[in-house]
């Protein structure tokens, strides 16, 4: 099967000549095209039994790369588990108009930290209110920008805890449904978002660029005030198990996996996607490779934004009083002291279970670097 570093060997050369592209999005072309390469060097594993050798070459590490993510992703849910609660837990998605798309791409650290903090501030706002629950919560919040079909759909997934911490210091848990009705979460964050976006100082041109006039950008308000925004909450989750399981397959996720390509051929990219729309079903979606990476290369992120921020009890200024106080008020049990971070070879024998230093040869040898003479440059 094809892979993402396939497409842009072949096509990503002639896709840079052909477009105009911003330095990061040039950036993530050539780390994936040299990621696990000669062209980023690497080292000799030798065996200590039986001389067998492997080549291992290093990473890219972007974090646009669907190769580089998985390690990251496992380490970050391991730390996450010390701060789940003896709680239900639920899944809510907060969706901007398709309107508002070109605006985000022209746009997208200003608009996508609007969506953050109107996100943030409306789960926020409204759990402090004693008509829902009357306390203070704690939430993780990620960002993803695509659709199954590779389009730009910017959106925020939140993991709510069901229940907060009052006033007097009390846990209050929520009803088992979620606590605040879809529809105030739909309104208070739409005007949360334009109120913040008409302040902001945006930038358009090409196909938006009538929105300079400030007549045509307040017609554009005030049609996106009278559309229903889109926030839907999924069912809770079971237990913690189930939270840690679902946070694996949102945190670290790229635009498209490697699993996800079928092949590459003609200059043809076939990939498999889910059809919403039509009960969910898996089905095949070809497109050229020039239109493939373009799709792709809209959810490279500006540099330094982060995409999953922890807000309320969550916060980093909350974790070590709040946060151990909501422990003890739901008999969660408390996190053993803090253990030095595990080398990669011995985490990842802790995930699998496998040794990864036995040697694939021999099966009784270890194996270790070589000398530094060996160490591919």
């Amino acid at each position: 099967m094809a892979e993402l570093q396939d497409i842009f060997a072949q096509h990503g050369a002639a896709f840079q000549l052909n477009h105009r592209l911003l330095p990061n999005q040039r950036k993530v072309i050539r780390a994936v095209q040299v990621c696990r390469t000669s062209a980023l060097g690497g080292h000799v594993d030798e065996c200590d039994e039986c001389s067998f050798t492997r080549i291992s070459y290093n990473s890219c590490r972007n974090r646009h790369c669907p190769k580089c993510q998985t390690l990251n992703k496992e380490r970050w849910i391991e730390a996450r588990k010390d701060d789940l609660l003896n709680v239900g837990y639920f899944h809510v998605v907060f969706t901007i108009p398709d309107l508002l798309n070109p605006i985000a791409y022209q746009n997208p650290r200003i608009v996508y930290n609007i969506l953050f903090k109107a996100v943030a501030e409306t789960l926020s706002e409204l759990s402090a209110d004693t008509k829902y629950l009357g306390a203070q919560i704690g939430f993780t919040s990620i960002l993803h920008t695509w659709g199954q079909n590779l389009m730009h759909h910017p959106h925020i997934h939140c993991i709510v805890p069901g229940g907060g911490l009052n006033s007097s210091g009390k846990w209050v848990s929520a009803r088992k449904k979620f606590f605040i009705p879809v529809k105030v979460l739909s309104r208070k964050f739409r005007g949360k978002f334009l109120y913040y976006l008409k302040q902001a100082k945006l930038v358009f041109y090409g196909t938006i660029s009538d929105l300079k006039n400030p007549c045509r950008f307040h017609d554009l308000l005030s049609l996106l005030y009278q559309k229903e925004w889109v926030v839907y909450c999924k069912p809770p989750f079971k237990n913690a198990g189930c939270v840690v399981e679902y946070l694996g397959r949102y945190t670290h996720r790229v635009a498209i996996s490697n699993n996800r390509i079928v092949k590459l051929e003609d200059g043809l990219v076939t990939f498999k996607w889910r059809d919403y729309k039509d009960s969910n079903k898996q089905k095949e979606m070809s497109v050229t490779a020039d239109e493939f990476t373009r799709r792709f290369l809209i959810h490279v992120l500006p540099t330094g934004l982060t995409r999953i921020r922890h807000y309320g009890l969550l916060s980093p200024r909350n974790k070590a009083t709040k946060l151990k106080l909501c422990k003890k008020l739901t008999n969660t049990k408390l996190n053993d002291p803090p253990k030095p971070k595990l080398t990669t070879l011995d985490f990842l024998k802790k995930l699998t279970g496998k040794d990864f230093t036995i040697c694939p040869c021999c099966g009784i040898g270890h194996l270790g670097r070589a000398s530094p003479e060996q160490v591919i440059a």
